[in-house]
C-alpha cells in the first residue's frame, strides 16, 4: 500500500465526494466531531469554490492563521482515506484549543493504523514549514487519536478546557525529528 498526502486538485473530485458522501451520512447517522474542521467548513458539492475557499491564506476571518488541508490518498486503490489540516503558527486561541495539526479518518477506514502514519506524514510537512515542535490535542476519551500522537512521538502536556468549544481536551507536544 502506498499513502500520501496530496493537496486537492480537480484530479481528485471523485475521490473527495465519496470520502465526504460518506463521512457526512454516518455523522448525521452517529453524531461526532468534525475533525479537521477544515473539509467540512464549506460545500464541496461546488468543487472549485470549495478548493478556492480551502486554500485562500489572503482573507482570513479574524482569529484565523493560515492553514494548508492535505489528503491522505491510498494510490493503490485510488481513494481518499483522511485529511489533516496544519496550522502554520499558533496564536492564543490554537494553544488552548486546537494546536497544529487536525485531522480525521473517514469512517470506514478507522481503526486499521491510518491516523498514525497520517499524523507522521503531516510532521514531516510541518518540518518544511519550519514547525520543529508540534501541538495536538484530542478528546480525552478519543483512544485512537490519543494512540495516533502518541504512536508519533507526542508527549502529554495538560488536560484543558478548549477555548472554542469547551469541551475537555488533552494537549500533546511533538518534538520534529
Amino acid at each position: 500500500m502506498s499513502l500520501k498526502l496530496v493537496k486537492l486538485t480537480k484530479e481528485y473530485q471523485r475521490q473527495l465526494n465519496e470520502m465526504l458522501d460518506e463521512w457526512v451520512a454516518d455523522l448525521v447517522k452517529n453524531g461526532g466531531n468534525q475533525s479537521p474542521f477544515a473539509i467540512f467548513a464549506n460545500d464541496y458539492h461546488n468543487f472549485d469554490d470549495y478548493v478556492e475557499k480551502m486554500y485562500d491564506n489572503d482573507h482570513l476571518k479574524p482569529g484565523y492563521v493560515p492553514t494548508t488541508t492535505l489528503f491522505l490518498y491510498d494510490d493503490e486503490r485510488d481513494i481518499f482515506l483522511g485529511a489533516v489540516n496544519i496550522r502554520h503558527y499558533l496564536n492564543e486561541g490554537l494553544l488552548y484549543g486546537g494546536g497544529h495539526i487536525g485531522d480525521g479518518i473517514r469512517p470506514s477506514e478507522r481503526r486499521k493504523g491510518y491516523a498514525t502514519k497520517m499524523v507522521g506524514l503531516a510532521l514531516q510537512e510541518c518540518k518544511k514549514m519550519g514547525i520543529n515542535r508540534a501541538l495536538m490535542s484530542c478528546d480525552p476519551d478519543n483512544i485512537g487519536s490519543k494512540k495516533s500522537i502518541i504512536n508519533n512521538g507526542g508527549v502529554f502536556e495538560d488536560e484543558i478546557i478548549s477555548k472554542y468549544g469547551g469541551e475537555r481536551l488533552e494537549r500533546y507536544w511533538i518534538d520534529i525529528k
